[in-house]
């Protein structure tokens, strides 16, 4: 399993007005092709008499099945500019939709390529980014006369404290980094004189703003 990679978050949308031809831009999160087909067969019903709704999508952990349309643009002005895109910004499971209204001008190829991959990049960018990374939510079991001093630490450092149990001892939930669960327990065993019992619960990603 992959342990972080950059995606957008799970939907968004522009428009951009070039040459007076309309580009409406859909990007949303997939996670299969199946989501992807879905979700550019919505936006075409939604704008089936626009001239064109172009798309490009990439998934898997090393982009294994990546397509482009151009829905009857010329060829290669639209869906790979699109492609090239999301690659060009790292991004894993995403899927882009641009409609385009025609204006009555004609942009050209060159114009084309600029424009469809201006409008991908305004859509992405209204959107949002995010680093999703895997983490291991660890578990931090002490006899309460460890509680005061290891909760502030535990605040203060850039482990996310998810939850605090109060039983017969008091456990701490915390997440980890996958990368750097060793490092946490060493730095727990040295804060409680290895006093603590620590275990690994689950493992689930994370996600931060880029």
């Amino acid at each position: 399993m992959r342990a972080d990679y950059k995606t957008v978050k799970l939907y968004g949308e522009s428009e951009l007005v070039i040459q007076k031809s309309r580009f409406l831009t859909y990007v949303k999160r997939v996670e299969t092709e199946e989501e992807a087909l879905d979700f550019i067969q919505d936006i075409k019903k939604m704008h089936h008499t626009a001239t064109h709704n172009c798309s490009a999508y990439l998934i898997g952990d090393h982009d294994q099945i990546q397509k482009a349309n151009d829905d009857g643009e010329p060829s290669g002005t639209a869906g790979f500019p699109m492609l090239e895109v999301l690659k060009k910004q790292g991004l894993k499971d995403t899927a882009v939709v641009v409609t385009r209204y025609f204006g009555g001008i004609k942009l050209g190829g060159g114009g084309l390529i600029r424009a469809y991959g201006r409008a991908t990049t305004e859509g992405i960018a209204a959107t949002g980014v995010v680093e999703r990374k895997l983490h291991e939510l660890m578990k931090v079991s002490i006899d309460y006369t460890l509680l005061g001093k290891l909760e502030n630490e535990v605040r203060q450092s850039t482990y996310p404290l998810e939850q605090i149990l109060y039983e017969e001892d008091v456990h701490l939930l915390l997440y980890v980094p996958v990368s750097e669960t060793d490092t946490f327990s060493e730095w727990i065993t040295e804060l409680t004189s290895a006093k603590a019992e620590i275990s690994k619960i689950s493992t689930a990603f994370l996600e931060f703003d880029c």
